[in-house]
């Protein structure tokens, strides 16, 4: 309930409308079906991205967060790192066999192709931008500052999940 609240609140701060979604999978989606370099290192095409509305509101959290505070950092002030902030708006994984996540921040640019740009330009933002273990993403801009936070969950198989279930395969955390 705290986290529609969350939602609610800063969703109006932001422009996060259907056009925005829209433009920037267009974007992302474009460079991940032809492949680029990131840097020095050429990045394969990727599948497409799909938004997730938890990404978003970590993102949107996250974007706030550092413009009411004045900082810029993929750490919260509170000592929060970027998966924990997903997993808080929800984005958890919990009965899957795999997850990764990862974040882009920017600050100042005053487009989504400006934006899109520059992440483009710099090698590990590109790198979170063409991994193909990511699934999903969830993108905000508040004030001048904007998030881009990236999932990607595998489910298990329904055979997998049956052997869980019996006791004959067990989960062993790394």
């Amino acid at each position: 309930m705290l986290m529609f609240a969350c939602k609610t609140t800063f969703a109006q701060q932001t422009v996060s409308t259907d056009e925005f979604k829209r433009e920037f999978l267009e974007n992302i989606n474009h460079v991940r079906q032809k492949g680029c370099n990131c840097g020095t290192v050429r990045m394969a095409p990727a599948p497409p991205l799909v938004w997730n509305d938890q990404l978003e509101i970590a993102a949107v959290g996250h974007a706030a967060d550092m413009s009411k505070k004045g900082y810029f950092s993929h750490n919260s002030l509170d000592g929060r790192t970027s998966d924990q902030r997903m997993v808080a708006a929800g984005y958890g994984y919990n009965g899957f066999k795999s997850f990764a996540v990862g974040e882009n921040i920017a600050q100042g640019q005053m487009s989504i192709a400006e934006v899109m740009a520059g992440w483009f330009k710099s090698p590990g933002h590109c790198k979170n931008l063409m991994n193909p273990e990511f699934k999903e993403v969830g993108i905000a801009k508040y004030n001048d500052y904007w998030v881009q936070d990236f999932g990607g969950r595998i489910p298990f198989s329904e055979e997998e999940q049956k052997l869980l279930k019996s006791g004959k395969a067990k989960l062993i955390k790394n």
